[in-house]
């Protein structure tokens, strides 16, 4: 294990994010979004089985022996945490690694923008942080629970496969719950969330109608509901929580939909020009407009809605990556990689404005 942790300790000084090892391939880290190579020590497949004995939680060992891959967080003492996914191929085992940092970035830190603090502050409703992985969900996820912690009194309970921040009460107080360890699934940790006198409900990931079902219900009781999603746009996610559901209920659940959701935050990470990452955030809140195409499933419209909302808080990606350049923080060709529409926004650098109808609007 002095090996390994040695590896874990390269990893943090070196500020990487990631970890990889394989049996008979060189120790790799990613930084800066890209693969490095470390010099150490090729792992065996010895080493690596007696690694994973140690760090795996014996709640998942028996699951692990069928399934042949398991998630959880690892805490190295005088280290730091580690989201975890042991997995195998060609019959050998894997490893990867996440590192999470101990403190919890502010809104500041993160470059996240103003109206992310008011969202934050909500007093019920949905709010879903949506991107692909590595997108930075969880750690923006994170900062708004901090926020609240060190800005309001108020109980929160987070459900979390597997726990990653992890939180000290301030203003708050908080429960983090695993799953698989202190609840068996997100939905019967869900139920019984609702019975601890909750104000706010963290839910690390959606994952099926029942688990959506049961947050709707939750925000129709005037309980603050965050979570994360797998969309690529805000507007994508709503067609992506219908989809949870059959087509002969999704009528029902668009109308519930409509008065719950307060917002979806979907996230893209910009490579700066100081060589970091920048958070491009589109942004959609539950306003009249929105509402009512989500009642009327005018989903397709959505965009448009987002679009032309910026006097509301609303943004796009086009918006986000222009405000990102203009800021000097990250290059053109970057801006125009992460667009969401890249002739729009070579029109927006040159000035010229459109809406979605082509129209003129500044």
């Amino acid at each position: 294990m002095e090996l390994f942790h040695k590896i874990l300790t390269a990893c943090v000084e070196g500020g990487a994010s990631d970890i990889h090892l394989k049996v008979a391939t060189p120790v790799i880290f990613r930084i800066s979004r890209q693969l490095v190579t470390i010099e150490s020590p090729y792992p065996t497949a010895e080493w690596l089985d007696n690694v994973i004995q140690h760090i795996m939680p014996p709640h998942l060992v028996k699951d692990f022996q069928v399934d042949r891959e398991a998630d959880f967080s690892y805490f190295a003492p005088h280290v730091g945490r580690f989201r975890t996914n042991v997995f195998q191929q060609r019959g050998e085992m894997c490893l990867a690694m996440r590192h999470v940092k101990n403190k919890v970035p502010d809104f500041e830190q993160l470059g996240l923008p103003p109206v992310m603090r008011g969202i934050a502050e909500s007093n019920r409703g949905i709010v879903l942080l949506a991107g692909t992985t590595g997108s930075g969900k969880s750690t923006t996820l994170a900062a708004m629970i901090e926020h609240v912690n060190n800005n309001f009194r108020k109980h929160i309970v987070t459900l979390e496969d597997p726990i990653e921040f992890v939180f000290e009460d301030n203003q708050s107080v908080i429960e983090q719950r695993e799953i698989g360890l202190d609840t068996a699934n997100f939905s019967r940790g869900l139920k019984s969330a609702l019975r601890q006198d909750p104000d706010i409900i963290m839910i690390g990931e959606m994952r099926d109608a029942t688990t959506f079902q049961a947050a709707m219900s939750a925000a129709d009781t005037g309980h603050l509901v965050f979570s994360t999603l797998h969309t690529t746009n805000a507007a994508q996610s709503v067609g992506r929580i219908l989809d949870f559901f059959r087509a002969d209920e999704r009528e029902q659940v668009r109308r519930q939909l409509s008065s719950t959701l307060r917002a979806v935050i979907c996230q893209r990470m910009v490579p700066t020009l100081q060589g970091g990452m920048a958070p491009a955030c589109e942004i959609m809140l539950n306003s009249i407009t929105v509402r009512k195409m989500i009642e009327e499933n005018r989903i397709e419209k959505l965009p448009a809605a987002i679009e032309t909302g910026y006097d509301d808080g609303m943004q796009d990606f086009n918006r986000a990556v222009l405000e990102l350049f203009n800021a000097g923080i990250i290059s053109k060709e970057e801006a125009l990689a992460k667009a969401g529409n890249a002739a729009a926004l070579e029109m927006n650098l040159k000035g010229i404005f459109l809406s979605q109808g082509s129209r003129i609007i500044g």
